[in-house]
């Protein structure tokens, strides 16, 4: 068991840290803007149509380019891939092209081969990351992560990131009936890796993060200001919250 310190806190006898991935432990915007652009990039040159449709596609999936963010009420980022890729057939199909949902999924399915390139320029990790993943790892410290990306994503985040030894269990949208806030990642995982819930800690960016611990009634959940939501929104539902996960330490 270890002892995590946040801020004034210290929250005793963990077995195990659940993470979300995304504005947690990399960066939100950069990957997230990044696999929108690349999806409709390759509509776009499909369906001919022009940049500024292109720019109200990206943003009704929730990416805001304007100001260089993800809108706090996605989908991208906070609701599963299915609910993104709707968004996008809703907004070509407001600009008169029906019946896309093949042409999408298509899309969606060869954007996730292409963007195996393109990993360095998508994936950048959260300041502190290394050094939180080590310290737990080296006190033996289970660690889990629980996203909406597609599980064999988050595998190939872990790998490229070079911490997928150092990961006992990753789940994704795909994996479980109901995605966040539902509980049923966390508790995929307290069974798979054979953990009380009452030893095991979550850690997210997003307020369904902290939901989803809470629902599975989680020893503690720790907000993190790296992502989706400011501090302000994240105390309305836990009162442990810092800047980011650079702020964990293990005691």
């Amino acid at each position: 068991m270890v002892s995590l310190k946040v801020n004034e806190n210290i929250i005793s006898d963990v077995e195990l840290v659940i993470f979300d991935k995304d504005g947690t432990l990399m960066d939100l915007y950069i990957y997230w803007a990044n696999m929108v652009n690349y999806r409709v990039s390759l509509a776009q040159e499909k369906l001919g149509f022009d940049e500024r449709d292109k720019k109200d596609i990206m943003y009704a999936m929730g990416v805001d380019l304007e100001n260089k963010r993800l809108r706090s009420e996605g989908p991208v980022g906070l609701k599963k891939r299915e609910i993104v890729m709707q968004a996008m057939i809703d907004s070509l199909q407001e600009l008169g092209f029906k019946d896309t949902y093949d042409l999408c999924l298509e899309i969606f399915k060869e954007v996730d081969r292409q963007s195996i390139d393109h990993l360095p320029d998508i994936i950048q990790p959260i300041d502190g990351m290394y050094a939180l993943v080590n310290a737990l790892n080296e006190n033996d410290c289970k660690i889990a992560i629980a996203t909406t990306d597609k599980t064999e994503r988050a595998k190939l985040a872990m790998q490229f990131l070079c911490i997928e030894e150092k990961v006992d269990f990753v789940v994704g949208a795909d994996m479980v009936e109901n995605c966040k806030p539902a509980p049923d990642m966390v508790e995929l995982i307290l069974k798979e890796l054979a953990m009380d819930k009452r030893n095991a800690v979550m850690v997210g960016d997003a307020i369904t993060d902290v939901e989803m611990g809470i629902n599975a009634g989680l020893l503690a959940c720790i907000g993190v200001c790296s992502g989706l939501t400011s501090n302000a929104r994240l105390k309305q539902k836990t009162s442990i919250v810092v800047e980011d996960i650079s702020h964990i330490e293990v005691v």
